[in-house]
């Protein structure tokens, strides 16, 4: 049985967990952390033994706990908006600590793992049937820039007018705006027939990631002695990632989820993370 993966990821959960402790003496987030990376490094376990469905499970069981948990039962808006909102605020809690661990610190080392692994979007886009782009990758990646200046103009122009309520206006801005999430992001993988079109062209957390994850500490790597360039990595590839060029500059590098799709498809086990 594959092990080391599993035991390694809990051990950086744990890690994560009590330094967020001692710094905001609040139990709670050795809860989440551990809960966090126990069920990553389960999954991880079920995908090194070649279960088809762990990368999923491991999705279900941080997204759905982020979402309706600490989001929606715990009152606590961890999108960007909520971000904004509490670093505006100048409260170090759950928001600001989620991007910080998950989006913005944490993909120095693991990269856009949170896409591949904790995205409560991309837990539902990645059950739908196209989950091999079938479509010329289109210039549609400003739209996620403009998306992500209208949040912050949006929080911002709440402090500057000082609404009242903010607290309440935060929180149903996050339920609304994951419901449009949700119908935009099917509405684009059925139309475009790639279940990640979404994050591809819209999702405006990339903008924090994509910076990161390029200098990532995980990546995917090739091993050229091994590698014939039959081209079925890159075919199922769902973020269009030239994974054959081992350079940090590939096409779409900074796209890479650490699905491990590519991985699982090279018969000459050319590739590892």
């Amino acid at each position: 049985m594959k092990i080391k993966a599993p035991l390694v990821m809990e051990a950086i959960f744990i890690l994560i967990a009590f330094l967020v402790y001692f710094i905001t003496s609040n139990t709670f987030f050795i809860f989440n952390f551990l809960y966090i990376g126990t069920a990553i490094a389960i999954g991880v376990f079920l995908m090194s033994n070649n279960f088809r469905y762990g990368r999923n499970i491991i999705m279900l069981a941080v997204g759905s706990y982020l979402l309706f948990y600490v989001s929606i039962l715990g009152h606590e808006s961890l999108s960007l908006s909520g971000f904004w909102y509490y670093l505006f605020l100048g409260v170090f809690e759950a928001a600001v600590i989620h991007f910080l661990v998950a989006k913005i610190l944490g993909p120095f080392i693991f990269g856009r793992g949170w896409c591949g692994y904790a995205c409560w979007t991309a837990m539902v886009l990645d059950l739908l049937p196209y989950k091999t782009p079938n479509h010329e990758r289109k210039n549609w990646g400003y739209v996620r820039y403009v998306l992500f200046a209208v949040i912050l103009c949006f929080v911002s122009g709440l402090f500057i007018f000082k609404v009242n309520n903010l607290d309440e206006i935060i929180f149903y801005t996050f339920i609304a705006g994951n419901i449009i999430y949700y119908i935009l992001g099917i509405f684009l993988a059925y139309h475009l027939k790639d279940n990640r079109a979404f994050c591809k062209y819209v999702c405006p957390i990339t903008v924090f990631l994509k910076l990161s994850s390029y200098y990532s500490i995980l990546r995917i790597k090739v091993n050229n002695d091994k590698c014939n360039e039959c081209g079925k990595c890159v075919k199922k590839c769902p973020m269009d990632v030239k994974i054959l060029d081992d350079s940090r500059k590939r096409e779409n590098g900074t796209e890479c989820i650490l699905c491990l799709d590519c991985v699982y498809n090279c018969p000459n086990n050319a590739l590892k993370l």
